[in-house]
């Protein structure tokens, strides 16, 4: 579904009048997390976010093994696998696994280092150690309390923050936000903007600490396309953060289509944004996620071909401090 609008407005009649669903949601999703989990059998570095819709917490977990596998470590992922058909647990083949199967997500990290999907969590964290993980890195999961974390690291949105602050349907918080951040170690915020002030105001009371962090684009990958006009698609959590990174990087963006979150493309709609950037002139740019998702379906071969993508890297502005923080948690849990 596409989020609505209000979510992200100060909270106003409907979202007042959705308020009671969202105690009953919220009330549910903090039992869950309250719950005593598994120990994994190696130490488990979660990154999570507080609302539904993205943030940017596959960068952040791609940071997070890539520091750990600097430091002589054997990271694996492990994530639900969302919007894919296996419950596994699976070792995920980035060769020959589709996004049908095993999510878009999975595929992204899979290229980076070993990477597990499974429902059961405790299941997967299982299959990731039987493999030789010696640390799990779970892309999602701060609202799950099936395992016992040593670090929890919670993404933010630095222009949308947490919204109108309640709790879904009523708002975007996957749960109240005081029980999420009873779970949280530390707060990345990436991107600027006034948006995470509520959070960060939450943040400061508990003494968290606050790391900044921005998604860089790759330049070289869409370099040629600065000559040319373009027809921008996401869907994504969020599209206007990928479509305002097009603009940053001097991107002349003619049109924008935006789907909902995880979206799977149909042939129609491929088909129409080929037809439609032809008419146009226009070249088409998409995001990782996306094209992911295009992978091992003949039905989105021409539009996977045509499609040029924009990668993004997550740079951390205190690195350093959270390197050290991360390790600390790792030997001292």
């Amino acid at each position: 579904m596409r989020e609505p609008a209000f979510w992200w407005r100060k909270a106003g009649l409907l979202s007042a009048l959705l308020a009671p669903l969202g105690a009953a949601y919220g009330a549910v999703a903090a039992a869950r997390m309250n719950r005593t989990g598994a120990r994994a059998g190696v130490p488990v570095l979660c990154v999570g976010n507080f609302t539904l819709g993205g943030a940017g917490k596959t960068p952040t977990a791609i940071a997070l093994a890539e520091m750990l596998h600097a430091a002589g470590r054997r990271p694996f992922f492990l994530s639900r696998g969302y919007g894919g058909s296996e419950a596994g647990p699976k070792l995920v083949d980035v060769h020959n696994d589709a996004a049908a199967q095993v999510g878009d997500e999975p595929l992204l990290l899979a290229r980076i280092g070993p990477t597990v999907i499974a429902r059961d969590r405790v299941a997967g964290a299982a299959m990731a150690r039987a493999h030789g993980a010696d640390v799990i890195v779970m892309d999602d999961g701060l609202q799950n309390g099936t395992l016992t974390k040593n670090f929890t690291l919670a993404v933010i949105d630095g222009r949308r923050g947490v919204g109108n602050a309640r709790v879904f349907p009523a708002g975007p918080l996957r749960a109240p936000l005081d029980a999420q951040l009873a779970r949280v170690d530390a707060l990345l915020v990436i991107g600027n903007g006034s948006g995470e002030q509520e959070g960060l105001a939450e943040a400061d009371a508990r003494q968290l600490p606050v790391f900044h962090g921005r998604l860089t684009p790759d330049a070289v990958a869409i370099g040629n396309l600065k000559a040319r006009k373009v027809l921008a698609f996401a869907g994504i959590g969020n599209p206007d953060k990928f479509f305002a990174t097009a603009d940053d990087l001097g991107l002349s963006i003619a049109a924008r289509r935006a789907f909902p979150d995880h979206h799977r493309f149909t042939a129609e709609e491929a088909a129409a944004l080929i037809v439609d950037a032809e008419q146009a002139g226009l070249a088409l740019l998409t995001t990782e996620k996306d094209h992911a998702r295009m992978r091992g379906e003949p039905a989105l071969a021409a539009l996977a071909a045509a499609a040029h993508v924009l990668p993004v890297k997550l740079a951390i502005d205190e690195s350093e401090t959270l390197r050290r923080l991360v390790f600390d948690k790792l030997e001292n849990p």
